[in-house]
């Protein structure tokens, strides 16, 4: 089973999603032609991303699963390039250390003993 963390990111309205999990599971799919699941909130929760010093990006990471593993992810459009990195070699990747820490959270998460996992309780 391949799993991924999954970055939701637009707080604009593109379609008729359900939910905020569902519109991640589009996005996943349009852009990479993977079918996943989207799983809980990565601890550590939601962050802001400046690209540019005017622009403001709420991020909200999610752990996912690739349902679709078997299938090569294909670059869309809106990208420049693709990768598939092991999850060690995220702290040397060129990218903002909001990103490299829901990583590392998401796999910690998945790598601890069931009964170890916090349990999400709240609203």
């Amino acid at each position: 089973m391949l799993c991924l963390l999954c970055l939701l990111c637009l707080l604009r309205s593109e379609g008729p999603d359900a939910s905020p999990e569902a519109a991640l599971e589009r996005e996943i799919q349009e852009e990479t032609g993977w079918k996943v699941k989207a799983g809980p909130l990565v601890d550590g929760g939601a962050w802001v991303y400046r690209p540019v010093p005017e622009r403001r990006v709420l991020i909200v990471p999610y752990g996912c699963t690739v349902l679709t593993p078997d299938r090569p992810p294909t670059l869309s459009h809106e990208h420049k390039q693709l990768g598939v990195f092991p999850v060690g070699e995220v702290p040397g990747l060129n990218l903002p250390d909001g990103y490299k820490q829901a990583i590392t959270a998401w796999y910690r998460r998945r790598s601890e003993p069931p009964g170890n996992k916090p349990i999400r309780t709240g609203n």
